[in-house]
């Protein structure tokens, strides 16, 4: 089948199949004699563990050490577990700093009148220099609690 057939087929689009063979996730497909790409079921059943596995939120170097143990019989399903289990730690962080995130601006949007004045909790905060690392990772520290006359 074409790269379309097995986009349709895997739920993964050609754009993602060309991109996970170029960073060799997934191995070059055959070649017809025109040089089209030729995928067989052993591919698009591959592609469908990819898919799964960033459905799952899985990395693609994760992937690929998932890959890596899901061809090898020899593996220790402890190593997966570990795999999954490092997968749901970073997962449970994420949505941690998601909340915090999600609390300090429903806490910014309570303190701004949302009226007709100028002045505004929301942008007084995001105006503050950033402490810590200078990186974008999320700023989910505390809000700065100020309370300004009206």
């Amino acid at each position: 089948m074409n790269i379309g057939d097995a986009a349709r087929v895997s739920g993964v689009s050609a754009k993602m199949i060309r991109y996970y063979e170029q960073t060799g996730l997934i191995p070059a497909p055959a070649r017809t004699a025109a040089g089209y790409r030729a995928y067989g079921q052993d591919d698009v059943h591959r592609l469908q563990f990819v898919r799964r596995a960033r459905d799952l939120g899985f990395s693609v170097a994760e992937i690929a050490d998932l890959l890596g143990l899901w061809h090898d019989t020899a593996r220790h399903s402890a190593d997966v577990k570990r795999l999954a289990q490092d997968r749901i730690a970073e997962l449970e962080r994420r949505m941690r700093d998601l909340q915090q995130m999600t609390d300090t601006l429903r806490t910014l949007v309570d303190r701004c009148a949302g009226d007709d004045r100028p002045d505004c909790p929301i942008l007084e905060e995001l105006q503050q220099p950033v402490s810590g690392p200078a990186d974008d990772a999320p700023r989910t520290g505390a809000v700065v609690r100020r309370t300004r006359a009206r």
